[in-house]
Protein backbone atom coordinates (compact mmCIF):
# COMPACT_ATOMS: atom_id res chain seq x y z
CA UNK A 1 0.00 0.00 0.00
CA UNK A 2 1.36 3.02 -0.52
CA UNK A 3 -0.24 5.71 1.78
CA UNK A 4 -1.54 5.56 5.26
CA UNK A 5 -3.60 8.45 5.96
CA UNK A 6 -3.49 8.78 9.26
CA UNK A 7 -6.04 10.89 12.11
CA UNK A 8 -5.39 11.09 15.95
CA UNK A 9 -8.91 11.05 17.69
CA UNK A 10 -10.37 11.55 21.04
CA UNK A 11 -13.99 12.57 21.30
CA UNK A 12 -14.24 14.06 17.61
CA UNK A 13 -17.90 12.71 16.61
CA UNK A 14 -18.46 16.04 15.39
CA UNK A 15 -15.98 16.12 13.26
CA UNK A 16 -14.14 12.81 12.35
CA UNK A 17 -16.57 11.84 9.68
CA UNK A 18 -15.87 15.16 7.70
CA UNK A 19 -12.27 14.56 7.35
CA UNK A 20 -12.71 10.77 6.70
CA UNK A 21 -15.38 11.46 3.81
CA UNK A 22 -12.58 14.34 2.68
CA UNK A 23 -9.97 11.61 2.64
CA UNK A 24 -11.92 9.42 0.58
CA UNK A 25 -12.87 11.64 -2.49
CA UNK A 26 -9.22 12.40 -2.39
CA UNK A 27 -8.22 9.06 -2.80
CA UNK A 28 -10.69 8.41 -5.62
CA UNK A 29 -9.73 11.28 -7.26
CA UNK A 30 -6.30 10.78 -6.85
CA UNK A 31 -6.21 6.73 -7.40
CA UNK A 32 -3.51 6.03 -5.37
CA UNK A 33 -4.04 2.65 -3.26
CA UNK A 34 -4.17 4.32 0.32
CA UNK A 35 -5.77 3.12 3.55
CA UNK A 36 -7.34 5.95 6.14
CA UNK A 37 -6.55 4.67 9.66
CA UNK A 38 -8.08 6.16 13.01
CA UNK A 39 -5.52 6.35 16.06
CA UNK A 40 -7.83 6.67 19.06
CA UNK A 41 -6.82 7.70 22.53
CA UNK A 42 -9.41 6.41 24.53
CA UNK A 43 -12.93 8.10 22.81
CA UNK A 44 -16.28 7.90 24.91
CA UNK A 45 -18.27 9.67 22.29
CA UNK A 46 -18.53 6.60 19.44
CA UNK A 47 -15.80 8.28 17.17
CA UNK A 48 -14.23 4.67 16.80
CA UNK A 49 -17.85 3.42 15.22
CA UNK A 50 -18.13 6.41 12.93
CA UNK A 51 -14.88 5.74 11.42
CA UNK A 52 -15.92 1.82 11.48
CA UNK A 53 -18.81 2.95 9.02
CA UNK A 54 -17.26 4.99 6.41
CA UNK A 55 -14.58 2.37 6.27
CA UNK A 56 -11.75 3.32 8.03
CA UNK A 57 -9.70 0.96 10.34
CA UNK A 58 -9.17 1.86 13.81
CA UNK A 59 -6.65 0.93 16.05
CA UNK A 60 -6.94 1.72 19.94
CA UNK A 61 -4.11 2.90 21.75
CA UNK A 62 -4.27 2.77 25.69
CA UNK A 63 -1.24 5.00 26.28
CA UNK A 64 -2.85 9.08 26.51
CA UNK A 65 -1.32 11.64 24.75
CA UNK A 66 -1.43 13.10 20.71
CA UNK A 67 2.49 11.90 20.35
CA UNK A 68 1.22 8.43 21.82
CA UNK A 69 -1.48 8.54 19.24
CA UNK A 70 0.77 9.49 16.55
CA UNK A 71 3.12 6.86 17.50
CA UNK A 72 1.27 3.77 17.44
CA UNK A 73 -1.06 4.89 14.19
CA UNK A 74 2.19 5.17 12.45
CA UNK A 75 3.65 1.81 13.85
CA UNK A 76 0.24 0.37 12.90
CA UNK A 77 0.34 2.12 9.36
CA UNK A 78 0.38 -0.44 5.90
CA UNK A 79 1.40 2.68 3.78
CA UNK A 80 4.99 3.48 2.61
CA UNK A 81 3.77 6.98 3.27
CA UNK A 82 2.09 8.62 5.96
CA UNK A 83 0.22 11.85 6.14
CA UNK A 84 -1.12 12.79 9.63
CA UNK A 85 -3.43 15.54 10.32
CA UNK A 86 -6.00 16.43 12.95
CA UNK A 87 -9.90 15.15 13.10
CA UNK A 88 -11.00 18.54 13.62
CA UNK A 89 -11.97 19.57 10.38
CA UNK A 90 -9.52 22.02 10.44
CA UNK A 91 -7.27 21.05 7.90
CA UNK A 92 -8.13 19.68 4.23
CA UNK A 93 -7.82 16.16 3.42
CA UNK A 94 -8.90 16.58 0.08
CA UNK A 95 -6.21 18.19 -1.11
CA UNK A 96 -3.18 15.86 0.06
CA UNK A 97 -1.68 16.10 -3.59
CA UNK A 98 1.59 18.25 -3.27
CA UNK A 99 2.24 15.71 0.01
CA UNK A 100 2.40 13.09 -2.10
CA UNK A 101 4.68 14.94 -4.82
CA UNK A 102 7.32 15.65 -2.69
CA UNK A 103 7.03 12.20 -0.95
CA UNK A 104 7.40 10.64 -4.46
CA UNK A 105 10.38 13.26 -5.17
CA UNK A 106 12.59 11.14 -2.30
CA UNK A 107 11.72 13.63 0.26
CA UNK A 108 11.24 12.08 4.01
CA UNK A 109 9.22 14.78 5.82
CA UNK A 110 6.87 17.01 3.93
CA UNK A 111 6.08 19.66 6.40
CA UNK A 112 2.61 21.74 5.46
CA UNK A 113 3.32 25.26 5.94
CA UNK A 114 -0.40 27.47 6.98
CA UNK A 115 1.00 30.68 6.64
CA UNK A 116 1.68 30.53 2.82
CA UNK A 117 -1.24 28.35 2.16
CA UNK A 118 -3.67 30.68 4.09
CA UNK A 119 -5.20 31.11 7.51
CA UNK A 120 -8.98 31.14 8.17
CA UNK A 121 -10.52 34.00 10.03
CA UNK A 122 -10.62 33.19 13.49
CA UNK A 123 -8.98 29.22 12.57
CA UNK A 124 -6.00 30.28 15.10
CA UNK A 125 -5.86 32.39 18.05
CA UNK A 126 -3.86 35.84 17.45
CA UNK A 127 -1.53 35.07 19.83
CA UNK A 128 -0.83 31.82 18.67
CA UNK A 129 -0.63 33.26 14.74
CA UNK A 130 1.43 36.67 15.77
CA UNK A 131 3.65 35.46 18.65
CA UNK A 132 3.74 31.55 19.60
CA UNK A 133 4.09 30.17 16.36
CA UNK A 134 6.58 32.63 14.57
CA UNK A 135 8.92 33.25 17.58
CA UNK A 136 8.86 29.17 18.42
CA UNK A 137 9.34 28.54 14.84
CA UNK A 138 12.28 31.27 14.41
CA UNK A 139 13.69 29.56 17.49
CA UNK A 140 13.72 26.22 16.29
CA UNK A 141 14.98 27.77 12.82
CA UNK A 142 18.01 28.83 14.76
CA UNK A 143 18.92 25.87 17.00
CA UNK A 144 18.31 23.45 14.40
CA UNK A 145 18.50 24.90 10.72
CA UNK A 146 16.26 23.30 8.53
CA UNK A 147 13.80 24.85 5.49
CA UNK A 148 10.89 24.34 7.46
CA UNK A 149 8.96 27.98 8.17
CA UNK A 150 6.10 26.47 10.34
CA UNK A 151 7.52 23.69 12.64
CA UNK A 152 4.00 23.10 14.44
CA UNK A 153 1.84 22.46 11.60
CA UNK A 154 -0.49 19.26 12.25
CA UNK A 155 -0.64 18.57 8.60
CA UNK A 156 2.46 16.45 7.83
CA UNK A 157 3.54 13.45 5.31
CA UNK A 158 6.74 11.48 5.94
CA UNK A 159 7.92 7.82 4.97
CA UNK A 160 7.23 5.36 7.16
CA UNK A 161 11.13 3.91 6.47
CA UNK A 162 12.01 7.51 7.81
CA UNK A 163 9.23 7.31 10.87
CA UNK A 164 11.56 4.08 12.10
CA UNK A 165 15.18 5.81 11.31
CA UNK A 166 13.57 8.65 14.19
CA UNK A 167 12.95 6.40 16.65
CA UNK A 168 10.38 9.23 18.00
CA UNK A 169 10.01 9.08 21.91
CA UNK A 170 7.95 11.61 23.26
CA UNK A 171 4.35 11.00 23.61
CA UNK A 172 2.23 14.66 23.86
CA UNK A 173 2.69 17.73 21.88
CA UNK A 174 6.52 17.89 21.97
CA UNK A 175 5.77 14.87 19.24
CA UNK A 176 5.43 17.56 16.80
CA UNK A 177 8.42 19.18 17.69
CA UNK A 178 10.84 15.83 18.18
CA UNK A 179 9.78 14.91 14.94
CA UNK A 180 11.23 17.65 12.75
CA UNK A 181 14.09 18.40 15.05
CA UNK A 182 15.55 14.66 14.71
CA UNK A 183 14.71 14.61 11.18
CA UNK A 184 17.13 17.57 10.80
CA UNK A 185 19.67 15.99 13.47
CA UNK A 186 19.45 12.89 10.98
CA UNK A 187 20.34 14.75 8.16
CA UNK A 188 16.73 13.53 6.38
CA UNK A 189 15.52 15.22 3.31
CA UNK A 190 12.41 18.17 4.61
CA UNK A 191 10.18 20.37 2.55
CA UNK A 192 7.43 22.22 2.53
CA UNK A 193 4.27 23.14 0.93
CA UNK A 194 1.85 25.44 1.40
CA UNK A 195 -1.50 24.53 3.15
CA UNK A 196 -4.63 25.71 4.42
CA UNK A 197 -6.33 26.15 8.19
CA UNK A 198 -10.00 26.29 8.87
CA UNK A 199 -11.77 27.02 12.01
CA UNK A 200 -12.15 23.68 13.53
CA UNK A 201 -15.87 22.26 13.61
CA UNK A 202 -15.81 21.48 17.05
CA UNK A 203 -18.87 23.07 19.64
CA UNK A 204 -16.22 21.95 22.25
CA UNK A 205 -13.00 23.77 23.07
CA UNK A 206 -10.01 22.52 21.86
CA UNK A 207 -7.54 20.03 23.79
CA UNK A 208 -4.25 22.61 23.11
CA UNK A 209 -3.46 24.68 25.53
CA UNK A 210 -1.43 27.34 24.12
CA UNK A 211 0.45 28.70 27.03
CA UNK A 212 1.37 25.47 28.37
CA UNK A 213 1.71 24.00 24.44
CA UNK A 214 4.28 26.80 23.60
CA UNK A 215 6.12 26.17 26.66
CA UNK A 216 6.47 22.66 26.27
CA UNK A 217 7.42 23.07 22.56
CA UNK A 218 9.85 25.53 23.72
CA UNK A 219 11.47 23.69 26.74
CA UNK A 220 11.65 20.72 24.33
CA UNK A 221 13.69 22.52 21.70
CA UNK A 222 15.75 23.85 24.55
CA UNK A 223 16.29 20.36 25.95
CA UNK A 224 16.87 18.92 22.44
CA UNK A 225 20.12 21.41 22.13
CA UNK A 226 22.22 21.25 25.02
CA UNK A 227 25.28 22.72 22.90
CA UNK A 228 23.20 25.96 23.42
CA UNK A 229 21.65 25.60 26.98
CA UNK A 230 24.27 24.20 28.71
CA UNK A 231 28.12 24.02 26.86
CA UNK A 232 28.18 27.04 25.44
CA UNK A 233 26.87 29.25 28.34
CA UNK A 234 29.07 26.90 30.55
CA UNK A 235 31.88 27.06 28.73
CA UNK A 236 32.19 30.70 28.34
CA UNK A 237 31.49 31.42 31.98
CA UNK A 238 33.60 28.84 32.94
CA UNK A 239 36.62 30.08 31.23
CA UNK A 240 35.75 33.94 31.38
CA UNK A 241 35.38 33.65 35.58
CA UNK A 242 39.15 31.33 35.75
CA UNK A 243 40.90 33.89 33.62
CA UNK A 244 39.68 36.75 35.71
CA UNK A 245 40.01 34.75 38.89
CA UNK A 246 43.62 33.34 38.22
CA UNK A 247 44.28 37.06 37.98
CA UNK A 248 43.63 38.06 41.39
CA UNK A 249 44.36 35.02 42.81
CA UNK A 250 47.98 36.39 42.98
CA UNK A 251 46.69 39.32 44.47
CA UNK A 252 44.67 42.88 43.98
CA UNK A 253 44.11 44.23 40.30
CA UNK A 254 43.93 47.54 39.43
CA UNK A 255 41.66 49.22 36.49
CA UNK A 256 42.49 52.85 37.21
CA UNK A 257 40.59 54.08 39.86
CA UNK A 258 38.87 50.47 40.88
CA UNK A 259 40.67 47.87 42.53
CA UNK A 260 39.47 44.63 42.31
CA UNK A 261 39.96 42.03 45.73
CA UNK A 262 39.26 39.18 47.35
CA UNK A 263 35.40 40.57 47.79
CA UNK A 264 35.39 40.22 43.38
CA UNK A 265 37.74 36.50 43.55
CA UNK A 266 34.50 34.93 45.88
CA UNK A 267 32.13 35.62 42.85
CA UNK A 268 34.85 34.50 40.70
CA UNK A 269 34.72 31.57 42.06
CA UNK A 270 31.01 30.91 42.30
CA UNK A 271 30.84 31.99 38.09
CA UNK A 272 33.81 29.26 37.58
CA UNK A 273 31.88 26.39 39.86
CA UNK A 274 29.07 27.40 38.03
CA UNK A 275 30.58 27.26 34.61
CA UNK A 276 32.05 23.84 35.29
CA UNK A 277 29.11 22.54 36.90
CA UNK A 278 27.13 23.64 33.87
CA UNK A 279 29.04 22.17 31.14
CA UNK A 280 29.53 18.97 33.19
CA UNK A 281 25.66 18.48 33.23
CA UNK A 282 25.33 19.59 29.42
CA UNK A 283 27.74 16.39 29.05
CA UNK A 284 25.62 14.07 30.98
CA UNK A 285 22.31 15.20 29.66
CA UNK A 286 23.66 14.94 26.28
CA UNK A 287 25.26 11.16 26.94
CA UNK A 288 21.48 10.04 28.38
CA UNK A 289 20.01 11.55 25.46
CA UNK A 290 22.10 9.66 22.68
CA UNK A 291 21.44 6.23 25.16
CA UNK A 292 17.58 6.95 25.42
CA UNK A 293 17.21 7.22 21.43
CA UNK A 294 16.43 11.20 22.37
CA UNK A 295 19.38 12.53 20.77
CA UNK A 296 22.05 11.94 17.65
CA UNK A 297 25.36 9.95 18.36
CA UNK A 298 28.23 12.70 18.96
CA UNK A 299 32.00 11.03 18.01
CA UNK A 300 33.42 12.67 20.93
CA UNK A 301 30.83 11.33 23.38
CA UNK A 302 30.51 7.82 21.51
CA UNK A 303 34.07 7.78 21.84
CA UNK A 304 33.78 8.86 25.92
CA UNK A 305 31.53 6.55 26.72
CA UNK A 306 33.25 3.52 25.53
CA UNK A 307 36.38 4.69 27.48
CA UNK A 308 37.24 4.42 31.19
CA UNK A 309 35.48 7.85 32.10
CA UNK A 310 34.98 6.81 35.35
CA UNK A 311 38.21 5.48 36.56
CA UNK A 312 40.44 8.78 34.63
CA UNK A 313 37.49 11.43 35.99
CA UNK A 314 37.63 10.14 39.29
CA UNK A 315 41.60 9.98 39.46
CA UNK A 316 40.98 13.49 38.25
CA UNK A 317 38.43 14.25 41.02
CA UNK A 318 40.37 12.76 43.76
CA UNK A 319 43.70 14.83 42.41
CA UNK A 320 42.03 17.90 42.72
CA UNK A 321 40.10 17.06 46.30
CA UNK A 322 43.94 16.12 47.13
CA UNK A 323 45.18 19.67 45.84
CA UNK A 324 42.41 21.26 47.91
CA UNK A 325 42.96 19.63 50.78
CA UNK A 326 47.31 20.95 50.65
CA UNK A 327 46.51 24.58 50.40
CA UNK A 328 43.68 24.14 53.24
CA UNK A 329 46.17 22.70 54.98
CA UNK A 330 48.98 25.34 54.65
CA UNK A 331 46.21 27.53 55.94
CA UNK A 332 46.15 25.44 58.64
CA UNK A 333 49.23 25.73 59.32
CA UNK A 334 50.43 29.40 58.79
CA UNK A 335 47.10 29.97 61.12
CA UNK A 336 49.05 27.31 63.87
CA UNK A 337 51.91 29.52 63.02
CA UNK A 338 50.34 32.91 64.17
CA UNK A 339 49.03 30.99 67.59
CA UNK A 340 45.66 30.48 66.27
CA UNK A 341 44.19 33.71 67.06
CA UNK A 342 42.76 36.77 64.90
CA UNK A 343 44.11 36.80 61.24
CA UNK A 344 45.06 40.42 59.49
CA UNK A 345 41.78 40.48 56.94
CA UNK A 346 42.11 38.61 54.00
CA UNK A 347 45.76 37.31 54.81
CA UNK A 348 44.40 33.88 54.32
CA UNK A 349 41.23 34.79 51.57
CA UNK A 350 42.81 33.81 48.76
CA UNK A 351 44.54 30.41 49.92
CA UNK A 352 41.22 29.41 50.95
CA UNK A 353 39.42 30.16 48.24
CA UNK A 354 41.93 28.13 46.34
CA UNK A 355 41.63 25.54 48.73
CA UNK A 356 37.81 25.20 48.31
CA UNK A 357 37.68 25.67 45.18
CA UNK A 358 39.89 22.45 44.39
CA UNK A 359 37.92 20.79 46.28
CA UNK A 360 34.44 21.66 44.97
CA UNK A 361 35.88 21.23 41.02
CA UNK A 362 37.14 17.95 42.38
CA UNK A 363 33.66 16.72 43.65
CA UNK A 364 31.82 17.50 40.91
CA UNK A 365 34.55 15.54 38.54
CA UNK A 366 34.11 12.76 40.54
CA UNK A 367 30.36 12.85 40.74
CA UNK A 368 29.97 13.72 36.95
CA UNK A 369 32.15 10.69 36.08
CA UNK A 370 30.69 8.39 38.41
CA UNK A 371 27.28 9.61 36.94
CA UNK A 372 29.17 8.82 33.06
CA UNK A 373 30.51 5.22 34.25
CA UNK A 374 26.67 4.34 35.09
CA UNK A 375 25.06 5.56 31.37
CA UNK A 376 28.08 4.05 29.54
CA UNK A 377 27.24 0.49 31.17
CA UNK A 378 26.73 -1.70 28.22
CA UNK A 379 22.51 -2.64 27.63
CA UNK A 380 20.57 -4.99 25.21
CA UNK A 381 18.98 -3.04 22.75
CA UNK A 382 15.61 -1.92 23.59
CA UNK A 383 13.09 -3.74 21.51
CA UNK A 384 10.96 -0.45 21.14
CA UNK A 385 8.28 -1.67 18.71
CA UNK A 386 7.77 -5.11 19.86
CA UNK A 387 6.16 -3.34 23.23
CA UNK A 388 3.00 -1.64 23.55
CA UNK A 389 1.98 -2.38 20.00
CA UNK A 390 -1.92 -1.73 19.66
CA UNK A 391 -4.07 -4.71 20.48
Amino acid sequence: MKLTILMPCLNEAETLALCINKAKLWVARSGVESEILISDNGSIDGSQNIAASLGARVVQVKQKGYGAALFHGSVAAKGEYIIMGDSDDSYDFSQLDAFVSKLDEGYDLVMGNRFLGGIAKDAMPWKNRYIGNPVLTWIGRKLFPCPVNDFHCGLRGFRRDAFHRMDLRTTGMEFASEMVIKAKLFNMRISEVPTTLSKDGRTRPPHLRPWRDGWRHLRFMLLFSPRWLFFIPGMLLFFASFVAYAALLFGPVHMGKITFDFHTLFYLQAGLLLGFLTTSMGIVIRTLGMREGLLQEYAMLTKLRTSPVLEVGGLVGILLIGGGLYWGFKSVVFWGASGFGNLSQGILLRTVSLSTTMIMLGGITLLVSLVLGFLSLPTREQHRFLEDLPE
